[in-house]
C-alpha cells in the first residue's frame, strides 16, 4: 500500500503543474478581444467599407436556428416595398402554420393577424407559427418560400447558406456562415431602413399580453439597434447584431455560444472592441438589391378612384404599445405604395359613375359594365391572390336577400352598385366556371364606404386555401379574372 502511495506522488504534483498552467493560460486568454466557445464562429464587419474587422470560423457552416427568420423578415419587408403586401393584410394560420412547436404566439388554424403583428412577433418572441405563416403567404407554401429564401440568399451573395424553412427549426440541410449572416443584416439596414427599426423593438403588446425580446443586448449596449437572436441544440446560442456610434456603424454575428450568456458576452466584446475602430467616413460598401418575381400569394396595395363601386383601401392603423430601442423618432413614415404606369391608366379608366343616384331610382350597372369593371380591376392586381384584408366592416344596416356571409376561404369575381347586378355577375361568371364552381355557394357582401353601398360578388364554401385557389386558377383559364381571399 505504501509502494502504491509513493508511486501515485509525484503524478498528482505532475496534476497540480498541469492544473496552474491550465490557469494561468485562461487568465491572459481573458484579455484578448473574444473567446470563441467549442463551435463558435464569429465575424465582425464595417459596414461603410465591408472590410473585415474580426473574424473566427467566418465561413464554416453552422446551422443558423432563428437568424432564420431575418431572410424571412427580409422579404417580407421587399414585399411591402414592392407593394405587394400592406402593414394591414391579414396573414392566415393554415394547420401546418398553426402546428409549428414553441417558441409561438398560438394562434389557431383558420384565424389570421396583420402582417405588422406577424413582424413584431418574429423580432421579439420569435414566433414560428407567424414565420410560417408569413412563408405561406408570400410563397404559397412554405417549400416554395423556402426556394424563394435560397433564391435571395445567393443573389445577395450568401454563397453558402441553404434554406430548408422560414423559422429556423433543425433541419440538417439548412446551413449558413457567420459571414453571410452578417452580409444579411447589412442589407436589411441597406436596403429597407424604414422597416429596420422593427429589430429595434423591445416589447410590445400582444393582445393582453406583453412580449419582450429575446436580444438581451437592446438597451443594455451603447449603440446596438438590433438584429436577431437564435437557439436550437445542434446550432448552439447565435446572435446577429448591429451598433452605430456617429458615423460608425458594424455587424457582428457570434454563432455557436456554449450559453446564452456567454454568446452576450462574448458579442458584446466584440462590439465594445470594434466599432471605435470602425470607419468613421462616408458609406462606400453597398450590397446590391436584387428584384424578386413574387410568391404567388401576395396583396397589391392599391389606391382607388374616390367615386365608384370599388371599396376604398384601409388605412394604415397605429400599433400601440412599442417600445423600440435607439429607434430615431424622425423617421418618416412609408408611404402607401401607389399603381403607376399600365396599371393606374386600367384603375383610372373604369367606367364608373362620378355620382350615386337614390336607391329606389337606381337602375343599376349593366352585365356588361360589371365584368369590364371586374376585369379591369383584377387586371390591375395582376395575378394576386388576396388575403383577407379587415378593410372594413360589413354595412349590417342593409336588409337584402342577396346579401349573405359566407365564412373560410372566398373567391372573389367583381364589385357591383345593386344587388341585382351582383347576382348578375355570379351567375354569368358561374356560367363560364366549366363546373369548378358547382359545389360551391354564390353570395353578395354589402359593405358601406363614404355612404355608398358596394356589394362584392363572391363564391364561397371551399374546404381551404388549396380549393380556392384552384378554382380561381381554372376561372382565370375560362377568361374570367379573379382572386382568392380568407373572409
Amino acid at each position: 500500500m505504501q509502494r502504491q502511495a509513493t508511486s501515485r506522488f509525484p503524478k498528482s504534483r505532475f496534476s497540480a503543474a498541469a492544473i496552474l498552467l491550465a490557469a494561468f493560460t485562461i487568465l491572459l486568454t481573458g484579455f484578448a478581444p473574444a473567446r470563441a466557445d467549442s463551435n463558435d464562429a464569429a465575424i465582425v464587419i464595417d459596414v461603410n467599407t465591408g472590410k473585415v474587422l474580426y473574424g473566427e470560423n467566418p465561413d464554416a457552416p453552422r446551422y443558423p436556428a432563428s437568424l432564420t427568420k431575418m431572410m424571412t423578415l427580409y422579404l417580407t419587408f421587399e414585399a411591402l416595398d414592392d407593394g405587394r403586401i400592406t402593414l394591414d393584410t391579414r396573414v392566415p394560420f393554415s394547420k401546418n402554420a398553426a402546428a409549428e412547436p414553441p417558441t409561438k404566439l398560438g394562434i389557431g388554424a383558420g384565424n389570421s393577424i396583420s402582417v405588422e403583428t406577424a413582424i413584431y412577433s418574429l423580432v421579439t418572441r420569435s414566433a414560428n407559427d407567424a414565420a410560417t405563416a408569413l412563408g405561406e403567404l408570400l410563397g404559397g407554401s412554405e417549400s416554395n418560400f423556402t426556394k424563394m429564401m435560397t433564391n435571395k440568399a445567393h443573389a445577395l451573395g450568401m454563397t453558402k447558406t441553404t434554406y430548408r424553412n422560414a423559422h429556423g427549426l433543425p433541419n440538417s440541410a439548412q446551413k449558413t456562415t457567420a459571414r453571410d449572416q452578417a452580409r444579411l443584416g447589412i442589407a436589411l439596414r441597406q436596403h429597407f431602413p424604414q422597416y429596420y427599426k422593427y429589430f429595434g423593438t423591445r416589447s410590445f403588446k400582444f393582445g393582453k399580453t406583453t412580449i419582450g425580446n429575446h436580444n438581451r443586448l437592446l438597451g443594455n449596449v451603447q449603440g446596438v439597434d438590433g438584429i436577431k437572436t437564435g437557439y436550437t441544440n445542434a446550432s448552439g446560442f447565435n446572435i446577429a447584431t448591429s451598433a452605430i456610434s456617429g458615423n460608425r456603424s458594424i455587424v457582428a454575428v457570434v454563432m455557436g455560444g456554449a450559453t446564452g450568456a456567454s454568446r452576450d458576452k462574448w458579442a458584446t466584446r466584440l462590439i465594445t472592441t470594434y466599432l471605435p475602430k470602425a470607419s468613421n467616413g462616408r458609406k462606400q460598401f453597398v450590397i446590391a438589391r436584387t428584384k424578386s418575381s413574387g410568391g404567388p400569394i401576395v396583396a397589391a396595395a392599391m389606391v382607388f378612384p374616390k367615386t365608384g363601386p370599388i371599396p376604398y383601401a384601409r388605412p394604415t392603423s397605429q400599433t400601440g404599445g412599442v417600445a423600440l430601442a435607439y429607434a430615431n423618432d424622425n423617421t418618416a413614415a412609408a408611404a402607401p405604395a401607389v399603381l403607376s404606369g399600365p396599371q393606374a391608366e386600367l384603375i383610372a379608366n373604369v367606367p364608373v359613375p362620378s355620382a350615386r343616384r337614390a336607391a329606389d331610382n337606381d337602375d343599376g350597372l349593366s352585365v356588361e359594365d360589371i365584368l369590364e369593371t371586374a376585369d379591369g380591376v383584377a387586371d390591375a392586381v395582376g395575378e394576386a391572390i388576396v388575403p383577407a384584408a379587415e378593410a372594413s366592416q360589413p354595412d349590417t344596416s342593409i336588409k337584402t336577400g342577396s346579401v349573405r356571409a359566407s365564412r373560410g376561404w372566398v373567391v372573389q369575381v367583381g364589385t357591383a352598385a345593386t344587388p341585382e347586378a351582383a347576382r348578375a355577375l355570379l351567375a354569368n361568371t358561374k356560367g363560364k366556371a366549366g363546373g369548378a364552381l358547382d359545389s360551391t355557394e354564390p353570395f353578395a357582401l354589402a359593405y358601406n364606404t363614404g355612404g355608398q353601398s358596394v356589394y362584392r360578388a363572391r363564391f364561397g364554401g371551399f374546404s381551404d386555401q388549396e380549393e380556392a385557389v384552384r378554382a380561381c386558377r381554372t376561372l382565370k383559364q375560362n377568361g374570367v379574372s379573379c382572386w382568392a381571399s380568407l373572409q
